[in-house]
């Protein structure tokens, strides 16, 4: 597997962080950004890293938690199941504030830019579940870095609180992708009617929808709503996205 394992510096010390490149492939590759789940850097996320690179991109993968400190992978099935891993998790999730975000995600720009084997001035971003939040953020803070932005299963991304994705995202030049699952109190249909009206509103190419029969999470192969059905539809959307975004 085509992966090297790098540090990137930021504004608040070093992040580790994988880079995957296509298999048999030569660059340079367009650049894209993986923002992690929550659940942050396991088997799981190195998978769908080489996949989307094996597409035809560079692709890195930060560890949004570098500030805690080095970690265990994390079992899906315990953090759901227990209430103290839970906890965990949760105050792991609550240390990346909006400002955080939008840090860490200059300090990927300019290491993507100062790769020779990215091409091109513009990038991509997809993520799941609190990623997505991060890559919408990340199109909103650098409207000109971002040929395409992908959001899957994320939430929070149409709120009244100031800092909302959506809000940002009205001055972004990406194209914009958003996939929610029908079931999930993270991603309502109020907020899937605000995130689309903000973007339509502001001229933004973009499409918002939400995966019949699929809950939050449905994306990652670790997870235990993994849909296979859902996943599939969300690597076709996703590699469209690109596919037509980046050079």
């Amino acid at each position: 597997m085509p992966q090297q394992n790098i540090t990137i510096a930021t504004p608040d010390g070093a992040c580790p962080a994988a880079v995957f490149t296509p298999a048999g492939s030569a660059g340079p590759w367009p650049g894209v950004i993986f923002f992690m789940d929550g659940l942050g850097i396991r088997p799981a996320m190195w998978q769908m890293g080489q996949r989307l690179a094996d597409a035809g991109y560079l692709v890195l993968l930060p560890d949004a938690y570098y500030r805690e400190g080095p970690y265990a992978p994390k079992n899906p099935q315990d953090v759901f199941t227990n209430p103290e891993a839970r906890a965990a998790l949760m105050k792991l999730i609550g240390t990346l504030t909006q400002a955080r975000k939008i840090a860490d995600t200059g300090a990927y720009l300019a290491y993507l830019a100062g790769n020779d084997q990215v091409k091109g001035e513009t990038y991509g971003a997809t993520g799941y579940c609190m990623g997505g939040h991060a890559a919408l953020t990340a199109a909103g803070a650098f409207p000109e870095k971002f040929a395409a932005a992908a959001s899957y299963h994320g939430g929070g991304l149409a709120t009244d609180q100031p800092d909302s994705p959506h809000i940002a995202l009205a001055n972004t030049r990406a194209r914009i992708y958003v996939a929610g699952a029908v079931e999930d109190a993270h991603f309502t249909d109020e907020q899937k009617a605000l995130l689309a009206t903000t973007l339509a509103q502001a001229g933004v190419n973009h499409v918002v929808e939400t995966y019949e029969g699929a809950k939050h999470g449905f994306a990652v192969p670790d997870m235990p709503v993994y849909n296979e059905q859902a996943a599939e539809r969300h690597w076709t959307t996703l590699l469209s996205l690109f596919s037509e975004t980046l050079d």
